[in-house]
């Protein structure tokens, strides 16, 4: 099963947009996610929508943060990205004609239900700047 890394990435991409106070290239934030400046515009537009980003066109443009990092929470960027799965298991049958059946859908719903909560209320309490590795002296 394909991992979907698409959190990860952006984490890893806006962190890097804390260290600048300029505009980055689509091509270079691109490069950093590993994919293609197209793809990273696209991953990218739930976050301008939702205000943590801004992009500017032509020469000098580029994506830059439209907060700081400690404004920005997991959470925030999660939902940005559209509320990816967190989880891959899933029921068997979403309409079961067996009642074990039913019974085995109703026990993981609510343990799923339970789980992403909890994962939630925790990346509602992380933000972005608490991520942001420490700066060895120099």
């Amino acid at each position: 099963m394909n991992k979907d890394t698409r959190l990860s990435d952006v984490l890893h991409v806006l962190l890097h947009m804390g260290q600048v106070d300029k505009p980055l290239t689509s091509a270079a934030l691109a490069k950093s996610m590993g994919t293609n400046p197209a793809v990273f515009r696209r991953t990218m537009a739930g976050l301008r929508e939702a205000g943590h980003v801004k992009s500017g066109k032509g020469h000098g443009g580029g994506w830059q943060l439209a907060r700081p990092l400690h404004q920005i929470t997991l959470l925030a960027v999660y939902e940005a990205l559209g509320r990816p799965t967190l989880f891959a298991i899933g029921n068997r049958s979403e309409h079961p004609d067996c009642k074990v059946q039913e019974r085995v859908n109703a026990a993981l719903s609510d343990t799923m239900e339970q789980a992403e909560s909890l994962f939630l209320a925790q990346f509602a309490e992380v933000t972005l700047d608490q991520l942001m590795p420490e700066r060895s002296p120099q």
